[in-house]
C-alpha cells in the first residue's frame, strides 16, 4: 500500500528513519542505472564515523588500579598489597560502612554508518557526481556527524564533481548557504561542479516529492530522478503501511494547521 501522505511521509522521520535512508539510497542508485548505462556507473558508499553518545570527543581511558592474577594469589598493581596467606600479620577490625551507589552514565561511544551514492565513469572510476540524503547526525549542531558531514560538502564542492543534496527532514538545523533559502518542509539542492549557485527545491508536507535532475560529466545531459516514484518503491517493499504506527506523536510535532491536515488524511 501506499503512504497515505502524497509526498513525504514524517512518521518515517518519526519512526523509522535509519532503515528508510539505507534503503532509498539504495533505490535511487537502481533508477538511475538505466539511463547512467553503459558510460556510466551508480555505487553505494558509506561514511563511518564513531561518537560519543554524550557527544564528547572520545578518550583513551587508562585504569589507576587492574587487578591481576599472580602465583594462585591476587595482587591489586598501585597498592603494593598482597592476599596470599601464611603472613602472619595481624589485621585491625574497622567498623562496616554501608554506602549506597549512585548510578552514572558511562561515557559509552556509537558507531554511525551513513550511505551515499557515487555516480562515477565506468571504466576510469573519476567521480562525477555524489548524491547525499541528510541524516539527522548531519542536521544536529555540534555532533561528530555534522562536522565530517560539513568537511566532505566543502571538498566535493571544490571539486570537479556535482553535489546533490537531499534534506527530507523537518527537524535538526538546515546546512548553511550564503542566501536565504525559500520556505518549505524539505530541500534539494543540485550544485553542479564548482559553480557558485545552487538550485535549491523547496516543498511542503503536503505536495508530492518533485522529479530532480542528476548532472554527469559536462557535456552530458543530465538524467532524470523521478524521486516520488523511489518513495513509493521504498515504502512499499518496506511495509511501512503496517509498521508505522500513525496513532502515535510526531517527531517533530507538526505546526497546527498542518496537524489538522494530517489527522483529516488518516481518518
Amino acid at each position: 500500500m501506499p503512504s497515505p501522505f502524497p509526498g513525504m511521509d514524517p512518521y518515517i522521520e518519526s519512526q523509522e528513519w535509519e532503515d528508510f535512508h539505507t534503503r532509498f539510497v539504495t533505490e535511487i542508485g537502481n533508477s538511475l542505472v538505466p539511463y547512467l548505462r553503459p558510460r556510466y556507473e551508480a555505487r553505494i558508499e558509506r561514511r563511518i564515523y564513531v561518537a560519543r553518545t554524550t557527544g564528547e570527543p572520545a578518550r583513551v581511558l587508562i585504569p589507576d588500579v587492574a587487578v591481576v592474577k599472580q602465583n594462585g594469589g591476587r595482587r591489586t598493581e598501585g597498592t603494593g598489597t598482597d592476599d596470599t596467606q601464611g603472613t602472619g600479620v595481624a589485621t585491625l577490625t574497622r567498623p562496616q560502612v554501608v554506602v549506597e551507589p549512585v548510578r552514572c552514565r558511562l561515557p559509552l561511544t556509537e558507531e554511525h554508518r551513513e550511505a551515499f551514492l557515487t555516480i562515477r565513469r565506468a571504466g576510469t572510476k573519476e567521480i562525477v557526481t555524489v548524491l547525499e540524503v541528510l541524516s539527522p547526525d548531519n542536521k544536529r549542531p555540534g555532533h561528530k556527524g555534522r562536522r565530517k558531514y560539513l568537511r566532505k560538502r566543502e571538498a566535493v564542492l571544490d571539486s570537479p564533481a556535482s553535489l546533490v543534496e537531499l534534506d527530507l527532514l523537518r527537524g535538526g538545523t538546515r546546512l548553511p548557504m550564503e542566501d536565504p533559502i525559500p520556505v518549505g518542509d524539505y530541500y534539494a539542492f543540485v550544485s553542479r561542479g564548482r559553480e557558485p549557485l545552487a538550485n535549491v527545491y523547496a516543498w511542503s508536507l503536503r505536495h508530492a516529492v518533485p522529479p530532480l535532475p542528476v548532472p554527469l560529466a559536462e557535456g552530458d545531459r543530465d538524467v532524470p530522478l523521478d524521486l516520488q516514484a523511489v518513495f513509493t518503491t521504498v515504502y512499499d517493499r518496506a511495509g511501512y503501511d503496517y509498521s508505522l504506527d500513525y496513532h502515535s506523536p510526531l517527531t517533530p510535532p507538526l505546526p497546527a494547521e498542518d496537524a489538522e491536515w494530517a489527522a483529516a488524511l488518516l481518518t
